[in-house]
């Protein structure tokens, strides 16, 4: 089966069965600090599990683009990805577990057509206070699942919460358990496995089990003394991987061999002369990946920077240039990645139809550099006498020059030298980690939006001040992209030139009369063409769906919008201007900071 016809296939299924398709969200969350890309199709709509009325009503399906960028270093296997499509569907506190299980049940082993004696599931085993989910249990086993194929697992597998298991959650936070299904590829592959001699089971590390989709059912919110209590909108929130699903399909263990993969790896093969097979796999499938996962950064508008996304997308060219080297023994024409490039485009034409062709020019640039730091790395090693080789010195050249310690071994090794200094790099690596985890906690704590008072408070009051700025430098003004956190309000928009004191001053001014106004803050939902109409304010950076939900603050703001917003205005309180600068030749930033 092709991905475009499976894709089609679970979004028709679910459009039977009542769902409305909500349009992708960018690989890039707006109004969301606390995570740097999408990670799944349920990250935008938080505010709507949350309880807030979905303009396209109750049942919605779709399928995602998303990156985790945790799964960097474990890319190079058969199953792992940085960028992958999630299929999901969801009830926001309509159907539950009876119709999800038995839907996704239906799908599967009907239009899919995978063998019922190869799909096993696991259930939440139940925890302190929290029982054992007996009704999921019951309703598996009325399907046609036999018990022993039904496995219970604690919360740190079969319990969702943004914040892990249930007494870890904080107040007002939802969860609640979960269901997987696991495709069996056969005992061989655990007794070919280092896990050969321990028992098997669905969650085992030996490669025989893949899992192909989890049912999380939001039905618990935690309360202010530590306990749960049942939430009175009870939510379905399903995710399948497209790249998994569509390997099980076609019985195939490795899904850079579906159509997703084939041809870009096809090019790479032929532009180094390497077969996809042995210990060149894992490498192609590297390149593979990573230069898709940049195809996508950089058609969302990011360049290559040391910076949040940005040095995620130099990582990913970077190791995809490592890589090459380590097929090739060469470094390699920026040419070749771009004709990689190229082909993830014709892989994804209904997502990069429209890639610009300057994003070739950044890719050329920013390996061009790389190949200069990798000379400086060879100099180094050339000059640095092997008794001052070792770990300390690998992790500096990585520190300083991006320089990765493969190259360095790889190097040393062709040239005699013993190295095996490789604890010595890891320690200076974790050292590293722990410096950033603590600089960088209040950035990547969770996936999901944060939906705190402060968030809420500067969240309205970017309305505000995207109204005010086209009111004071005119109508041109369009909002380019906001940063939200619990500290300060960032806000980026169209504007040739710095804005004068006076200018500032005035639009400072404006925004705290209509904060002190205590103008109401309402919403409707209605078609995306009667809101344009209406005048609107939209980012037409976006898609939007058929039906929306605008914001209007009393009789001054209206703006399509999805996030969390207070009732009022004064609830924000007073506001100041505390820094512009700017972003590039025709775009300001502005920074604003409660008083």
């Amino acid at each position: 089966m092709l991905s475009a016809d499976l894709r089609q296939k679970y979004l028709d299924f679910f459009i039977a069965r009542g769902h409305k398709v909500v349009v992708p969200a960018p690989l890039v969350p707006e109004n969301d600090s606390t995570t740097l890309f999408t990670s799944a199709g349920m990250q935008p709509l938080i505010p709507y599990l949350l309880g807030q009325p979905h303009p396209l009503g109750k049942r919605l399906v779709n399928s995602q683009p998303s990156f985790r960028a945790q799964d960097i270093n474990e890319i190079g296997d058969n199953r792992h990805t940085t960028f992958f499509e999630m299929l999901g569907n969801w009830s926001l506190g309509d159907y539950f577990k009876k119709d999800q299980l038995a839907w996704i049940w239906e799908f599967l082993t009907k239009e899919l057509k995978l063998p019922v004696e190869k799909l096993w599931v696991s259930v939440f085993a139940g925890e302190d206070k929290i029982p054992r989910d007996e009704e999921s249990f019951n309703i598996w086993k009325k399907l046609g699942v036999p018990k022993e194929k039904i496995y219970f697992y604690n919360s740190q597998k079969n319990w969702w919460s943004r914040s892990g298991s249930p007494n870890q959650m904080p107040f007002g936070e939802p969860g609640g358990p979960d269901s997987e299904i696991f495709y069996d590829f056969g005992l061989d592959f655990h007794q070919k496995s280092p896990y050969k001699d321990k028992p098997c089971h669905p969650n085992c590390d030996c490669g025989r089990f893949m899992e192909i989709g989890n049912s999380v059912f939001l039905e618990y919110q935690k309360k202010e003394d530590g306990s749960l209590k049942e939430l009175p909108q009870k939510n379905v929130d399903f995710g399948g991987g497209l790249e998994r699903l569509l390997a099980v399909t076609n019985n195939d263990p490795d899904i850079f061999n579906t159509d997703l993969f084939k041809e870009i790896i096809n090019k790479i093969s032929e532009q180094t002369g390497c077969q996809y097979e042995g210990e060149l796999k894992i490498p192609i499938r590297i390149v593979a990946d990573h230069l898709k996962a940049a195809t996508f950064m950089l058609h969302q508008g990011i360049e290559p920077s040391n910076k949040l996304q940005g040095y995620v997308l130099r990582r990913l060219l970077r190791r995809s240039a490592v890589k090459m080297y380590q097929l090739t023994r060469q470094t390699n024409s920026s040419q070749d990645f771009i004709a990689f490039v190229k082909k993830v485009i014709e892989t994804y034409p209904e997502y990069l139809k429209d890639f610009s062709s300057k994003n070739f020019d950044l890719i050329e640039n920013e390996l061009s550099k790389f190949y200069k730091v990798l000379e400086k790395g060879y100099q180094l090693i050339e000059k640095t006498p092997p008794e001052k080789i070792n770990g300390k010195f690998a992790f500096d050249l990585y520190q300083s020059y991006g320089f990765p310690y493969e190259v360095t071994e790889e190097i040393l090794i062709s040239k005699g030298i013993c190295f095996l200094e490789k604890a010595d790099f890891n320690k200076e690596i974790e050292k590293h980690r722990v410096s950033s985890r603590t600089a960088g906690k209040g950035i990547f704590k969770s996936g999901l939006a944060d939906q705190s008072e402060t968030t809420t408070r500067y969240h309205t009051a970017t309305h505000l001040l995207h109204q005010v700025l086209r009111d004071v430098l005119g109508d041109s003004v369009n909002q380019s992209g906001s940063n939200i956190t619990a500290d300060r309000l960032r806000f980026d928009f169209s504007y040739s030139k710095a804005l004068t004191e006076e200018e500032l001053k005035q639009i400072e001014t404006i925004i705290n009369q209509k904060i002190s106004a205590n103008l109401p803050v309402t919403y409707k939902t209605m078609s995306l063409k009667k809101a344009l109409t209406s005048k609107a304010l939209a980012n037409f950076k976006n898609s939007y769906p058929d039906r929306v939900t605008v914001y209007s603050i009393g009789n001054y703001s209206k703006e399509i919008c999805a996030g969390p917003h207070v009732t009022a205005t004064k609830q924000i309180g007073t506001i100041r201007i505390i820094k512009q600068e700017s972003v590039g030749a025709t775009v300001r930033r502005l920074y604003l900071k409660f008083s």
